[in-house]
C-alpha cells in the first residue's frame, strides 16, 4: 500500500467514530449482522464520505481488507466499476459474511459492471444464499434500467425464481419476488410471461 492510500484509509478510520451510531450499531448486533467492528453509520454519511474521495481503486482494495462495516461498504461505493476484474467480485463475494453486504456489492458496484448479467444468472443459479441474494438485486437493477435478457435467460431466470419462491429461505424469496416485479414491469408482454410462468407462486 502507498503512503496517501494509507494516510487516507487512517482519515476514513478515525472519522467514523465521529458519525458512530450506537443505537444503530446494537440494532444490527440485535439483527445478528455481526462485524467484527461496526460504527453503525448511517448509509448516507458513507454515500456523502464516498462522493469526497472520489473513485478510486487502490483505497477500494485496502477498504475491503477491513472487516468494518463502513469500509467495506466505502469500497463498494469507491471503486471503478470498469476496473472491478471478475475475479476480484469473485473474492470480495466470497468474503461476504450477511445480507446487508450481500445488496451493498450488487447495487452499489456489481450492477454497473460490464458482467453483471453473467454473474447474476450464475449465482441465482448457486444454491448459496447470498450469492442468490446478490445475484436478484442485479438482475432487478439490470431490469429496472431496461437491460432485457434473451430468450435463453428469461427462461433460466424464472425457472430459478421458482424455486428461489418456493424455498425456505426469506431473504432470497423476497430478493427474487422484487426482482421478478422488476421484470413484470419492463412492459406488458414480461409482465404476461411472469404471471404464466409464475401463476399460482407469486401470483
Amino acid at each position: 500500500m502507498n503512503e496517501q492510500t494509507h494516510q487516507k484509509l487512517m482519515e476514513i478510520k478515525r472519522s467514523f467514530r465521529l458519525l458512530m451510531s450506537g443505537p444503530t450499531s446494537q440494532s444490527m448486533r440485535d439483527k445478528g449482522i455481526e462485524y467484527k467492528i461496526n460504527w453503525g453509520v448511517p448509509f448516507v454519511e458513507l454515500k456523502k464520505m464516498a462522493t469526497e474521495y472520489g473513485k478510486d481503486y487502490d483505497l477500494a482494495i485496502e477498504l475491503w481488507k477491513e472487516n468494518i462495516r463502513e469500509c467495506k461498504i466505502l469500497a463498494t461505493l469507491i471503486m471503478p466499476a470498469e476496473q472491478m476484474l471478475p475475479e476480484i467480485a469473485d473474492l470480495w463475494m466470497e468474503q461476504v459474511a450477511g445480507q446487508e453486504m450481500a445488496e451493498m456489492l450488487a447495487f452499489n458496484l456489481l450492477q454497473y459492471v460490464d458482467y453483471a448479467p453473467v454473474i447474476a444468472y450464475q449465482w441465482i443459479a448457486s444454491d448459496k444464499p447470498l450469492y442468490e441474494i446478490a445475484g436478484y438485486h442485479i438482475l432487478a437493477r439490470l431490469f429496472a434500467a431496461k437491460r432485457e435478457a434473451n430468450e435463453r435467460g428469461i427462461n433460466e431466470f424464472l425457472d430459478q425464481a421458482a424455486i428461489a419462491l418456493q424455498g425456505n429461505h426469506m431473504g432470497v424469496k423476497h430478493a427474487a419476488a422484487n426482482c421478478v416485479m422488476r421484470f413484470a414491469d419492463m412492459d406488458e408482454s414480461y409482465d404476461t410471461i411472469a404471471q404464466k410462468a409464475l401463476k399460482g407462486i407469486l401470483f
